[in-house]
């Protein structure tokens, strides 16, 4: 069951997620479209402050952003000149039946009451219309990755990811599943930084808060991968879900 705390906290740190949370590969989008000719009207489900709104409109298409956050719609229309995102959520999206070629959702989905999101979708979409929510994982496979996320508590990893969410119910042609990698340059601070802007951290207690800082402050000063160095590669592994409508 989706924590509901959780889900609504990222309002409080919507400029720092904007400004940390990282971009999308341009080729995972085009992935996610393929086949969807330009320009298509899609909807993106959950976006937050625009990250993947701005990657898709990039490459030619008209984009519905819909956010249930008021402060996170605030940053977007901010971040995103232009582009007004509606209120609603995955599972009450305020368009008529039948209007949109592609249903996305970028770092979302896991969000989402599934089973009548997956209706909402289909609902949405034109026959053969695409839906691909995609995920921005860090690559744990880097040992000084995999000890941040141990002590940032994330969970959001590759293995979760593959084995949770490929299945979109009946309305659903069967899923494909696609891997890219990427990277981001940030320094030490800028990489806490962006740790505070996930829901762990955001619904912590204080004294849960700086225990995450201080060990990453360790992290980075102790780790031989870190140690003394002004930024440093996060790397990423995405994955884009993606399947038509019946």
């Amino acid at each position: 069951m989706t924590d509901p705390t959780a889900a609504l906290s990222f309002g409080a740190a919507a400029r720092e997620y904007d400004r940390f949370r990282p971009r999308y590969p341009e080729a995972a989008v085009r992935w996610a479209l393929a086949g969807v000719e330009a320009p298509a009207r899609v909807v993106d489900l959950g976006a937050g402050t625009g990250i993947l709104t701005r990657g898709v409109l990039a490459l030619g298409h008209e984009v519905v952003p819909v956010e249930p956050d008021a402060a996170m719609r605030a940053q977007l229309e901010v971040a995103t000149p232009g582009t007004t995102a509606l209120a609603g959520s995955a599972e009450a999206v305020p368009l008529p039946d039948g209007t949109v070629d592609a249903v996305l959702a970028g770092q979302a989905y896991h969000w989402f009451d599934r089973e009548r999101a997956h209706a909402e979708i289909a609902r949405l979409l034109r026959p053969g219309g695409t839906f691909a929510p995609i995920w921005n994982t860090r690559d744990e496979r880097v040992d000084w990755v995999a000890e941040l996320s141990r002590i940032a508590h994330l969970g959001d990893n590759a293995g979760s990811v593959v084995e949770k969410y490929g299945d979109f119910g009946s309305a659903f042609e069967p899923t494909e599943l696609r891997e890219f990698a990427h990277t981001t340059t940030l320094t030490p601070d800028e990489v806490v930084a962006m740790l505070h802007t996930r829901s762990y951290w955001l619904t912590a207690p204080a004294d849960e808060q700086d225990r995450i800082d201080r060990e990453l402050g360790e992290l980075f000063t102790s780790h031989p991968e870190l140690a003394g160095r002004e930024s440093v590669e996060l790397p990423y592994r995405t994955f884009v879900f993606r399947a038509r409508r019946r």
